[in-house]
């Protein structure tokens, strides 16, 4: 049963429309203080829209667990920093206005608005009538072969982007996925390989489609923010729509599967109990 519009879903529709006319609309230094709400806003207007849409959402299934994604977000994304430092793909324009202090926790709390946008889209891109329908395509079998490949594979190119980032740079994008989702099979977590080994590819479809939505979202609303970042993509810094050139919108995709695999496994280790349902029902999770 579809549920009404609910009270958060009209805050969240306030907090986009102020932060983001501040954001695009004072001088100076006022990023660090609208990026957080105006996530806020999205995260919550979008699973508004979720739970309109089939009846439930992150935010009404269970409280505790919307507010966990936020929790794992920012560690999450801190590592994505840590390996930046080597590739360098990525820098923040006005993060020299901060002292260490201040931009590590101003960074934390923007870090932390990451994985339940992309969650709670892909929630809502899995009620897409296109992605409901979607055909069984091929399986990739769990078999320990494949998870084996998997690992190897992901330690080998992780390891080439850290000696050569100048080549192998948009192997970050992939190299976590392969070395992370064989772990969590292990440990019997949520993967995306216990959908794909029966050829069912909508959770995947479902979280590529909202990466892609927040990835347009990011990238505009980043456009005329300040403190802002902008990219040093190697070969292919052509075709930019708003900051980022055309062929980086690529890495969005892998990048959600990493965010996938990473949320499972943090919480398999801190005992979080996941409740995401990119697919109704579905049992990816």
């Amino acid at each position: 049963m579809r549920q009404s519009w609910p009270v958060y879903g009209w805050l969240g529709l306030v907090l986009v429309v102020v932060f983001w006319g501040l954001n695009w609309g004072l001088d100076g230094y006022r990023s660090h203080i609208c990026f957080f709400p105006l996530w806020l806003g999205y995260c919550l207007t979008v699973d508004a829209a979720t739970g309109m849409r089939k009846g439930t959402s992150l935010l009404s299934r269970s409280p505790t667990g919307f507010i966990s994604l936020f929790v794992v977000s920012a560690p999450a994304w801190w590592l994505f920093e840590t390996i930046n430092l080597r590739t360098g793909n990525w820098e923040y324009l006005g993060s020299d206005h901060f002292g260490a202090l201040g931009y590590f926790l101003f960074s934390t709390l923007d870090f932390s608005t990451v994985i339940p946008a992309v969650f709670g889209t892909a929630e809502l891109a899995g009620t897409f009538g296109w992605i409901q329908r979607c055909r069984r395509g091929f399986a990739v079998a769990s078999s320990p072969k494949t998870l084996k490949v998997f690992l190897v594979s992901g330690i080998i190119i992780f390891a080439l982007t850290m000696a050569w980032p100048g080549y192998f740079y948009p192997f970050v994008w992939l190299s976590l996925y392969f070395c992370i989702e064989p772990v969590n099979i292990r440990l019997r977590t949520g993967s995306l390989i216990n959908s794909v080994s029966r050829g069912d590819w909508r959770p995947v479809l479902a979280l590529w489609t909202g990466v892609m939505i927040c990835g347009f979202f990011w990238e505009m609303w980043n456009y005329y923010s300040y403190p802002k970042w902008i990219y040093h993509i190697p070969f292919v810094g052509y075709f930019r729509i708003f900051e980022m050139p055309l062929a980086g919108y690529l890495g969005y995709l892998p990048f959600s599967m990493e965010l996938f695999a990473l949320y499972y496994f943090i919480a398999r280790l801190t005992g979080v109990k996941p409740h995401l349902e990119l697919i109704p029902d579905s049992d990816e999770t």
